[in-house]
């Protein structure tokens, strides 16, 4: 499914909308998402998915639209595999893909429980290689041989993932994708596995690899190490990737992954490029999603976060009544509610708001003092104030 953001909610920059921004992007087919909240969101330290939270969690990927859900890694644990079992069993109208080291064990485990897509992982970095004790000879071995099992045993498609491709040896990474093709590899992911890849060099990267691979479509998979993910996945669709893997809330080993839904958001307000989620689902998948991992976003998070459309402040508060001149989207889109609350900040325009929003009369005259109590008791309780104690505010007043 996807979202549609008309003009009218959409209050970005006009800069943006010059055909020097505009034109680099492909505009053909909607940017599709590969979700891996299941697998590399859950590789976040201290999260532990039960196999029922998976099943809710994939339910609801299903909803937000995204293309692909990677169910999980079977060989992990008995709880892991159930989770997968029950994703499949479920015939969620979304793809499954299923996550594999080119390992055959895990691709038979993949086989045993009915799994058509499975993504095939190898380091192809010299770090990476050393590190497993791997050889470029022994590499190219396992790559020919695990999309050869997969695909001889059912699995109908393979993408071929190359751990820590942006820190590869260029000519080996083309010999790398050009094996895996030959293999029969469906698609293939460009992988910054440790967030190493600023935005220009990802562009650049993302095409180079499409001039190797032709119509194989190319899928992107960044991480946050550098508060870049959101920049580096935009810049992956310049390049020419077709899907854009990440989490929810970019949850993920280290500083997470690429969050899609602020990668979405920002490809269709700053960008005009279409993409194929419903941004209006976002905040209730991460609530499910906060909830099952045992953690909380920030306030302030991009699209999801539970301040975007709260206003303390009395200067913007004097401004609420004209959204485009406080917000870069209208709420709308990602679903949200915009209210006002009360705090040190609180001017004697969210005094008015505040009372009109709880049907509360005062005369005018009255407002400083009010004011001046709520700034009161909102520095010593060092935060904000409940609508309850506003309320007893005002009848003392009164």
């Amino acid at each position: 499914m996807n979202s549609i953001i008309t003009p009218d909610q959409n209050w970005i920059s006009e800069i943006n909308k010059t055909s020097e921004i505009q034109s680099k992007f492909n505009r053909t087919n909607p940017i599709r998402f590969y979700d891996t909240t299941l697998r590399d969101g859950e590789q976040s330290v201290g999260v532990c998915f039960t196999p029922d939270e998976k099943f809710a969690i994939a339910c609801k990927l299903s909803e937000l639209g995204v293309g692909r859900i990677e169910s999980g890694f079977p060989r992990v644990s008995v709880e892991d595999t159930e989770a997968v079992e029950r994703i499949l069993a479920a015939k969620l109208p979304t793809e499954i893909w299923g996550f594999a080291r080119a390992v055959q064990a895990d691709l038979d485990a993949h086989i045993e429980l009915g799994t058509e897509h499975a993504l095939i992982e190898i380091s192809t970095s010299e770090i990476k290689m050393e590190a497993y004790g791997f050889t470029r000879k022994k590499v190219i071995e396992r790559i020919g041989s695990a999309i050869r099992h997969a695909k001889n045993n059912g699995i109908n498609n393979v993408n071929f993932f190359a751990v820590d491709s942006t820190r590869s040896d260029l000519a080996f990474l083309k010999d790398v994708y050009q094996t895996a093709i030959e293999c029969g590899t469906d698609e293939i992911s460009v992988v910054d596995t440790i967030g190493a890849c600023g935005p220009e060099a990802v562009e650049w990267l993302i095409s180079e690899v499409k001039s190797w691979v032709g119509n194989t479509p190319v899928h992107w998979h960044g991480h946050n190490d550098f508060g870049l993910a959101t920049a580096s996945a935009i810049a992956a669709v310049r390049g020419g990737a077709e899907w854009i893997q990440g989490t929810i809330n970019g949850m993920g080993e280290r500083a997470g992954n690429a969050d899609i839904c602020e990668v979405a958001l920002a490809l269709q307000c700053l960008y005009n490029v279409p993409v194929e989620l419903d941004l209006t689902k976002a905040r209730d998948i991460s609530q499910l999603v906060q909830q099952a991992g045992g953690y909380k976003v920030d306030g302030w998070k991009p699209v999801v976060g539970e301040y975007l459309y709260t206003r303390e402040s009395g200067a913007v508060a004097n401004q609420f009544h004209m959204p485009a001149a406080i917000e870069p989207y209208s709420s709308d889109v990602v679903g949200a509610e915009r209210r006002i609350v009360l705090g040190k900040k609180s001017g004697l325009s969210s005094i008015q708001l505040k009372l009109t929003e709880l049907n509360l009369e005062l005369d005018k005259d009255k407002y400083p003092e009010v004011l001046a109590e709520v700034k009161k008791q909102a520095t010593a309780a060092k935060g904000l104030l409940a609508d309850k104690e506003f309320i007893n505010i005002v009848e003392q007043v009164k």
